[in-house]
């Protein structure tokens, strides 16, 4: 089995995405590798609703926020000290593998089977197996 020294993984809230962090603390603390927790704001998303509610892009980042700080916390509990957190915007199918994995030396991403967004699963296919797809480095694609 392969040695990683950095472990990213994308968190969106959803229930997969918790179990992927759970596996992410485990193998970060395994390899003592650092962890790098990613959420991404998909914009897209927003684009017709923010029109009609400016707040919406807020909203939705200090969701985001949040979430990071409670799970680097989880994290630092968990016995890892090394601890990045990373919000961003735009296609979380594009961010992940292609900008932010490279910008962190990602050398494994673990992304939950499904997430928040089941219209968008259903119309052009899920984030994760997009991540798989385009990522340099290996991908550990967790189910509940």
């Amino acid at each position: 089995m392969a040695d990683y020294n950095n472990v990213l993984v994308a968190v969106d809230g959803s229930d997969e995405s918790k179990i992927a962090l759970n596996k992410a603390l485990h193998l970060a603390k395994e390899n003592n590798a650092a962890l790098i927790i990613v959420h991404i704001i998909d914009t897209r998303t927003f684009a017709t609703i923010e029109q009609y509610d400016r707040t919406i892009v807020s909203r939705a980042e200090n969701y985001g926020q949040e979430l990071l700080e409670q799970y680097k916390e989880e994290a630092k509990q968990a016995g890892i000290n090394n601890v990045t957190t990373v919000i961003d915007f735009g296609s979380p199918k594009v961010k992940i593998p292609k900008d932010i994995a490279k910008r962190y030396h990602a050398d494994l991403i673990i992304t939950g089977a499904t997430g928040l967004n089941a219209v968008e699963r259903m119309l052009i296919g899920s984030v994760s197996e997009a991540i798989a797809r385009q990522a340099k480095c290996d991908v550990l694609i967790v189910r509940s």
